[in-house]
């Protein structure tokens, strides 16, 4: 009888989490919680797409960088999560985008680490470090001789780091960030979008916005039936 019972207490917990879940989604408001993006911007089908839209520059998304990523570690499997460096109209933002876009380039072409350990990944690596050196340390890093002595102190070979910069591979990641800022109709950064559908939206701390983040997802996998 207490096992019955104790099997009776799990399902209606566990159905109780699921009417929650269903009613967490329900309550968001457009216009309060989230932006609808119309028309929506390419997704994947087989995963749910969590997007960031950030500059180094911004001292939001310098406070914002350390409670995202604690957030992005507990990501399940199916939900995926990506950087954009954002690219205004008038261009101030490229060289942001261009460090950026160039440690991505360096760590797709494989760079040994000193120690011998495998390839290292440079935006992984120096991503909160740009950060940093630019709020913490005042480096002025959209200065190209000031860059270079920068990412030689990290490790980074100055010369190959300058040939990424220049590729032409970082020139197209370039403008498709350009692209993706003019089409997500951005007010500011940083900000968070969902499967290329919803920009999530809070008058709280980030702590808020990741939650409002939570609920967007579920709406999502609602909508999809992705799992």
């Amino acid at each position: 009888m207490k096992s019955r019972r104790g099997f009776l207490a799990a399902v209606l917990a566990m159905l109780g989490c699921c009417l929650a879940l269903a009613a967490g989604a329900a309550e968001l408001k457009a216009g309060e919680d989230f932006r609808v993006i119309n028309p929506p911007l390419a997704a994947p089908k087989d995963r749910i797409e969590v997007t960031e839209f950030f500059w180094y520059g911004c001292p939001h998304c310098f406070d914002f960088e350390p409670v995202l990523a604690a957030w992005v570690k507990k990501l399940p499997a199916n939900v995926s999560f990506r950087r954009v460096p954002v690219v205004t109209a008038n261009n101030k933002w490229v060289p942001a985008a261009q460090l950026y876009y160039t440690l991505e380039a360096m760590s797709h072409q494989g760079i040994p680490s000193p120690a011998g350990a495998g390839d290292i990944n440079l935006v992984e690596k120096l991503h909160s470090d740009v950060f940093n050196a630019i709020h913490v340390e005042r480096r002025r890093l959209d200065d190209e001789k000031a860059l270079l002595e920068w990412v030689a102190t990290k490790g980074v070979d100055p010369k190959k780091f300058s040939e990424a910069w220049s590729s032409s591979a970082v020139q197209s990641r370039i403008q498709q960030a350009r692209e993706l800022s003019r089409d997500s109709g951005l007010s500011g950064v940083p900000a968070v979008m969902v499967q290329g559908r919803y920009l999530a939206l809070t008058q709280g701390n980030y702590q808020d916005l990741l939650a409002t983040v939570d609920r967007l997802v579920e709406r999502v996998r609602t909508e999809t039936g992705i799992r």
